[in-house]
């Protein structure tokens, strides 16, 4: 059973989360750049009961519920973003976990498990990049427009306390000319943790190029496509996801 969300404090700011209780080492969620805590739905129900594993969902600094972000993100924002992710870790007394990110979490599990390869025990990573696509930058951009003149703001704001400040750090940061070249590729060469990549065959933000980028540099690493599903594969299939994750989980 799914706890209300609750709050911890990480270097003086109010981080939200919520956790589902199993038995085992944790599954943490890492979402993704507009994401939140209760941006996942019942996918953590879903991923405790089929894993059997305690799920702990977390919205970062600027996120959902945890506190404002002191300044606008640089362009280290996903670094810094798994400097939180390990912060977190500690402040809940876990020394081993298991990452499972989406989109932007990706990058994030990546960048944690080749600074930490001994506390990850695992990997799954949805709708994964390592590197900047042209398809995203011209998605993000129809998004942008839909900001201005549709209901994706009221939308946002169910889920942040501030959804405009949420949006335009996301536009800003993807669309600054500077993060055109952008690739966390070469530091995948430190990341040992067994790894399950899923991805949405109708995913318009990435190609499965960024599937092959990542398979080349971690060996071992699994891979599934699912047909009819987009860039939130968690959303679009929910138990499936949920089942491909744990039995992922359950090898490792």
């Amino acid at each position: 059973m799914a706890s209300d969300p609750t709050f911890i404090e990480i270097d003086g700011t109010a981080i939200e989360l919520r956790e589902v209780a199993g038995v085992g080492t944790p599954i943490l969620l890492l979402h993704e750049a507009l994401g939140s805590v209760s941006l996942w739905g019942t996918f953590p129900e879903r991923l405790a009961a089929a894993s059997g594993h305690p799920v702990i969902a977390w919205s970062r600094q600027g996120f959902g519920r945890s506190g404002p972000l002191p300044e606008p993100p640089g362009l280290d924002f996903l670094d810094r973003a798994a400097d939180q992710t390990l912060a977190v870790m500690a402040r809940l007394g876990i020394d081993r976990i298991h990452l499972h990110g989406h989109s932007d979490g990706t990058a994030i599990a990546l960048l944690v498990a080749a600074r930490a390869p001994d506390q990850v025990r695992s990997l799954v990573l949805e709708a994964p990049h390592v590197t900047v696509e042209i398809g995203a930058l011209k998605a993000i951009e129809q998004m942008r427009d839909r900001f201005a003149s549709g209901d994706l703001r009221k939308r946002l704001a169910r889920h942040h306390d501030d959804p405009d400040t949420v949006f335009e750090n996301w536009v800003g940061i993807w669309l600054d000319p500077r993060l055109r070249n952008w690739s966390i590729e070469a530091r995948l060469r430190q990341v040992r943790t067994p790894t399950l990549l899923i991805h949405g065959q109708d995913d318009v933000y990435f190609s499965a190029d960024q599937l092959e980028r990542i398979k080349a540099i971690i060996p071992g690493t699994d891979a599934a496509v699912i047909p009819g599903c987009g860039h939130s594969p968690f959303r679009d299939q929910p138990t499936l996801v949920a089942e491909i994750s744990a039995n992922h989980v359950g090898k490792c």
